[in-house]
């Protein structure tokens, strides 16, 4: 029986363990889902000595039932739409533009709030870990990598360190590469494997960036193979 993190820096060293193989690469870099992910992928960042940036993203939830995603929006204008939630519920252009407009606002938000006048990284051709806190149902993670696509990397990684087992299965699907460093048989939800799961900050998401240009993990981050 797997044992809880202690928070989600350790599940970040403990989850880095399973990614040894793309350490002092220059073609990686790590991106984390804000917020939760941010504390994991800074540990993993720093283990693998990769640059580290957020993935900001927005999942376009389906009205009335928002933890089911009929798409994505993603920095840089990107959408992406789930034809067959749209086509299987009749959900017309006009809601999912509604909806996109709405959580655009947020993601734009987080965007200045995050990254301020930072550059983005370069993803095109290069190996990208996507990092998490955990899965459940999967749907932000799902809408990360559908926007991520967009961008054109040469290989997605998509690595938790806790997730059910069907959810880790059912993303070998979409992503070139599935890590889950743990993968409970009861999986009540992803705070359940954490000793300590209090909501990440604004605040922190931007210390741990600053932080990581500080460290070194983010000069690379514009430059692919340099």
């Amino acid at each position: 029986m797997p044992t809880p993190f202690e928070d989600r820096r350790d599940a970040g060293r403990q989850l880095a363990e399973r990614l040894v193989e793309y350490a002092h690469r220059p073609d990686v870099v790590v991106l984390a889902l804000p917020r939760g992910g941010v504390p994991v992928a800074f540990e993993v960042a720093r283990a693998l000595d990769a640059p580290l940036d957020v993935f900001l993203v927005r999942k376009l939830g389906v009205p009335g039932h928002p933890e089911l995603a009929m798409g994505a929006i993603a920095s840089g204008g990107i959408r992406v739409v789930n034809p067959e939630v749209v086509r299987h519920l009749r959900i017309g252009p006009e809601v999912v533009a509604a909806v996109a407009a709405e959580e655009g606002r947020e993601l734009a938000r987080r965007e200045l709030a995050y990254r301020a006048d930072r550059p983005k990284p370069r993803l095109a051709g290069r190996t990208v870990i996507l990092v998490d806190d955990g899965l459940a149902t999967g749907a932000s993670m799902w809408a990360g990598v559908q926007a991520l696509r967009e961008l054109g990397p040469a290989r997605i990684v998509v690595a938790v360190p806790t997730a059910p087992r069907e959810t880790c299965e059912a993303f070998r699907g979409h992503a070139d590469e599935v890590v889950c460093a743990n993968t409970p048989e009861t999986f009540w939800s992803v705070g359940s494997w954490y000793e300590e799961f209090t909501q990440t900050t604004d605040d922190e998401v931007r210390e741990l960036l600053d932080r990581a240009v500080r460290e070194g993990l983010g000069v690379r981050a514009t430059t692919p193979g340099s």
